[in-house]
């Protein structure tokens, strides 16, 4: 069938679907609105794959269907059998932190070399900008005490994965972003805690060597044996960097859904202001990384760089912490919230780049 096609027929049926659900939504029986939610998003999701210009934008409207299926039928992802799913977190943050690893080498930190200035503004910037953020919103949300500390929990976070993608799009300097997100990614086991100590100690107990070793368990034991294998298999099994990437977004996804599914009825409780702060601290740090970089004279390319990897965070990685904190329907809800739709502000602004190559593009 023709993509063209396929697209006005995806966006028909997204019509009409909405329309069912937001009246379906305004009656008196607003759970009956499930079906055609979902398959409202899912039509979008396939429209937007059929389209060159927005097919960069279908996962996140699928994760969108999927947060809405989790909304609406919660105990299909709270427990199976007997087993709380709540339990998936930490193994598949480690397959993400271990294809991570597999993928890096030692050539991905010759940006440290070429341009150490870009790198140490970027990492400086990222523990900078997104805890002060982080923390001012949630000082000035009102939320409960756990809530508000997992917005300074996504603000405490290293860079998000999927900012390399995102610097690729945007004709910014992907060596600088592979540089800055694996050196973040790395120091996060030192410092997050010592941030959210100093931060969110107030809203939260926490116990900062404790944090330590979850973090370092979360990151470093993975990503080292992702480097390892990298380094016995290099070349043996390119399959596997074809796969990892698909397994890294089923994992953020599942991790999303069981996360909303935990934290539903406080997710629907606040839901609009909690994605409200959200969207401003992820905006206000692809606004701040960009401003200060270009303050401190660094290439044009740099400074999109610089401003993808402090507005994009590593959400897995936070809800993961918060799991270890016994508190993912709390402290998780923000990280919850932040990875949906850091993908979708994330494309956004790197199709607006795309189209205005930098002057310094060699």
């Amino acid at each position: 069938m023709n993509n063209r096609i396929i697209f006005q027929a995806g966006l028909a049926v997204f019509g009409l679907c909405a329309i069912i659900s937001l009246w379906l939504l305004s009656g008196d029986q607003p759970l009956s609105a499930g079906p055609t939610s979902i398959i409202a998003f899912l039509s979008l999701a396939l429209a937007f794959r059929t389209n060159e210009a927005l097919k960069g934008f279908a996962f996140s409207i699928l994760i969108f269907a999927a947060v809405t299926t989790s909304l609406f039928y919660p105990q299909l992802f709270t427990e199976w059998g007997g087993y709380k799913l709540s339990g998936l977190i930490i193994p598949l943050v480690q397959i993400i932190m271990f294809g991570m690893g597999s993928s890096m080498s030692p050539a991905d930190f010759a940006a440290v070399v070429k341009s150490p200035k870009g790198v140490v503004i970027g990492v400086a910037l990222q523990f900078i900008i997104m805890p002060s953020l982080g923390f001012t919103l949630a000082w000035f949300s009102g939320f409960e005490p756990e809530i508000a500390a997992g917005i300074i929990l996504i603000g405490c976070s290293p860079s998000g994965l999927a900012s390399n993608v995102m610097s690729y799009l945007a004709k910014a300097n992907v060596p600088l972003s592979l540089t800055v997100t694996s050196i973040t990614t790395l120091i996060a086991p030192f410092m997050t805690p010592f941030l959210m100590k100093q931060l969110a100690g107030t809203y939260v107990e926490i116990e900062v060597y404790k944090m330590m070793i979850d973090i370092g368990k979360m990151i470093l034991v993975p990503i080292g044996a992702g480097l390892i294998f990298n380094r016995l298999m290099r070349g043996r099994m390119e399959w596997l960097d074809k796969v990892m990437p698909m397994v890294s977004m089923a994992a953020i996804a599942t991790i999303i859904v069981v996360i909303t599914a935990a934290g539903r009825d406080s997710l629907l409780a606040i839901g609009p202001l909690l994605i409200l702060l959200v969207l401003i601290h992820n905006c206000m740090g692809y606004g701040l990384g960009y401003g200060l970089s270009r303050l401190m004279r660094l290439p044009e390319r740099d400074c999109r760089t610089v401003a993808i990897e402090v507005g994009m965070q590593n959400g897995g990685l936070a809800s993961g912490i918060a799991k270890e904190m016994g508190k993912i329907a709390t402290v998780g809800l923000a990280a919850a919230v932040f990875g949906p739709l850091m993908n979708i502000t994330g494309s956004i602004l790197a199709s607006y780049w795309h189209r205005r190559p930098p002057k310094d593009l060699a």
